[in-house]
């Protein structure tokens, strides 16, 4: 039976890496460090080397390590459009953190100087931090959330499916929504007194115009999925919807 274990440790891989591998390591040391001469650091490595053994199997990084290789050999690239749509998701999302950093750096540096620490300071303040905090993030974020979809249309028009249609007028009602939200900074910066102000009939505008933008995009959607109705596959839920707007009209 002891013969029969050490066969086992010796020609068994899994087991022979802590019985033999360990020890081995710990003797190679040992030399080294004895002809170096600086025996006095072996037992600093002994406490390196078996402190890494016992993080490596109590955390189980070498099985984490065996899956990841076996998951990068055996891996397959998705479809070109799946991969469009992966990338524009994380481009956008690095879009959009980004915006809110300058909208927090654009806040701070037009912040009233010196900073109010009371309740009612904050209170006055805070509209006008909002108001820039909107006009450091308009941009970008407009621009990471279009990416977004932009991605998501081009994954849509692939697959076929009349999601693309409503996608694309999300899309351009994102786009007009960065003049909604510079309006509404500048109202917070500046507030307007009376609605003869220039700046609140710019908010007024911008909003009026994103409606009817909306509008223009659901007929539109119509038009075209009327017109291209056989290069879309069947979609159950969204099919009944357009059909319902297209018996509206």
């Amino acid at each position: 039976m002891f013969s029969r274990y050490i066969k086992l440790i010796w020609e068994n891989p899994r087991y022979a890496r802590l019985a033999l591998g360990v020890p081995g390591l710990l003797l190679f040391l040992f030399g080294v460090f004895y002809v170096s001469e600086v025996l006095n650091y072996y037992y600093i490595a002994i406490i390196f080397v078996l402190g890494g053994v016992l993080l490596i199997k109590g955390f189980g990084v070498d099985r984490g390590v065996k899956n990841f290789y076996n998951w990068a050999r055996e891996y397959s690239p998705p479809a070109l459009p799946v991969q469009i749509s992966n990338y524009a998701i994380i481009a956008g999302i690095l879009c959009v953190f980004v915006s809110v950093y300058l909208g927090i750096s654009n806040a701070a540096t037009n912040a009233t100087q010196p900073f109010p620490t009371e309740l009612t300071g904050w209170i006055s303040e805070l509209p006008t931090l909002a108001g820039f905090f909107i006009k450091g993030i308009r941009d970008l974020m407009v621009v990471g959330i279009g990416i977004i979809l932009f991605g998501r249309s081009i994954r849509l028009y692939f697959d076929r499916n009349p999601r693309l249609l409503r996608n694309v007028a999300l899309m351009i009602s994102v786009t007009w929504s960065r003049w909604i939200l510079d309006s509404t900074a500048n109202i917070l910066i500046e507030p307007a007194i009376s609605i003869d102000d220039l700046v609140f009939q710019n908010l007024i505008f911008t909003i009026i115009v994103g409606i009817l933008i909306i509008i223009a995009s659901l007929l539109l959607i119509v038009i075209i999925y009327r017109s291209k109705r056989n290069f879309f596959k069947e979609s159950k839920g969204l099919n009944e919807e357009l059909e319902e707007v297209l018996e509206d009209l």
